[in-house]
């Protein structure tokens, strides 16, 4: 089975929910998962329950940098260095697991702020294992991404409590 390129983006909500609830159906069906998390902290409600599923594989994030617009330069640096690393370790992961699905959840935010190269991406996508399936989350992607994609979702916020003064909830948002 060839493996094919998803994109789940848009300013909705659900970016992430749908791409964990992937891991689930391929974990449930015996496949390898291995996820990735950009510009994004351990506090979300899925991690510890998608890392207790056999056959997912979450990797950790180590350190937090906050909102890329608040960093310093030097701690954009930094951020970059680190989230290069992820990407990184997250596609030699993949591969010596011999995993059938990887999950780059927010990899279009890392690269849209320059924190990961997107030639960098582009290059592991178009040299990937054939039967990797690959799923970037995020928003705007390029139209580089787009090109390469075999599905291209998007989510549209038509409504959202956000907008009235909401904050984000613990175990619905995050």
């Amino acid at each position: 089975m060839k493996g094919l390129l998803h994109i789940y983006c848009g300013d909705g909500k659900g970016k992430t929910t749908a791409a964990a609830g992937l891991a689930v159906r391929a974990a449930g069906r015996g496949m390898k998962v291995v996820i990735a998390r950009f510009l994004k902290t351990e506090d979300s409600g899925e991690v510890g329950v998608l890392r207790a599923i056999p056959g997912i594989q979450v990797l950790p994030c180590t350190k937090t940098f906050g909102f890329t617009f608040q960093m310093t330069p030097e701690e954009k640096k930094e951020a970059a260095a680190y989230y290069q690393e992820q990407f990184r370790l997250a596609c030699r992961e993949a591969i010596s697991q011999e995993a059938d699905l990887l999950i780059l959840d927010e990899i279009l935010a890392a690269c849209n702020t320059g924190m990961v190269p997107e030639n960098e991406v582009t290059a592991f996508l178009t040299a990937r294992p054939e039967k990797l399936e690959v799923v970037l989350t995020g928003r705007d992607p390029s139209e580089t991404l787009t090109g390469l994609a075999d599905y291209v979702s998007e989510i549209q916020a038509r409504k959202h409590p956000f907008t009235r003064g909401q904050k984000a909830r613990k175990g619905i948002e995050f």
